[in-house]
């Protein structure tokens, strides 16, 4: 199982970044949001799925990702550098937590739900999930928590009760156009 930090600071594509981290308690969310700005990288990632292949990461794209409370899943809403959502990516993870130096992270289920802009929705990495559950490097219960998961939020983005395609938006809006995204703690 791989622990993933919201801070990507293993991440060697990228040259140059800006990290921010805040904890919102709200009716809506509750849990710890971070911001990732790609100052400057190597080279671009490019993803494909479903015969549409975009971009991920490349200068000024920021990625905005939430760690929802008491969730097996973590949320990351990428934008470009025009400030234009490019994809919605949800991790479903076993735990989540934050580490002494404020950094959130979660480890890795591998199991994956893809959202494009334009509504089309993939579920991936079905093929990591068994390898790992295969190698040992997850249990049986493990591997079942994250199907359990996948299906929840593929039933609750169906029934239009997700409701972070329309929070990151508002949020990339509000909190990065008023200078407002800061270290809260």
């Amino acid at each position: 199982m791989k622990r993933k930090f919201g801070d990507r600071a293993n991440w060697r594509r990228i040259t140059n970044r800006k990290f921010a981290c805040r904890y919102v308690e709200s009716d809506a969310f509750t849990g710890y949001v971070t911001l990732y700005t790609i100052l400057s990288l190597k080279e671009p990632l490019w993803k494909s799925y479903g015969g549409h292949t975009f971009c991920i990461a490349d200068k000024g794209y920021s990625w905005l990702q939430y760690y929802p409370k008491g969730e097996h899943y973590v949320v990351t809403a990428m934008f470009d550098n025009r400030e234009q959502i490019v994809e919605w990516y949800i991790d479903t993870c076993r735990n989540q937590g934050v580490t002494d130096q404020g950094v959130p992270w979660f480890d890795d289920l591998y199991l994956d739900v893809v959202v494009l802009k334009n509504g089309e929705i993939f579920l991936v990495d079905e093929d990591e999930l068994e390898e790992a559950l295969q190698r040992g490097h997850i249990s049986t219960q493990e591997a079942e928590l994250a199907n359990r998961t996948a299906a929840d939020v593929l039933h609750r983005i169906d029934a239009h009760m997700f409701p972070y395609f329309k929070m990151s938006l508002k949020h990339r809006a509000e909190w990065f156009h008023n200078g407002d995204f800061k270290r809260d703690r």
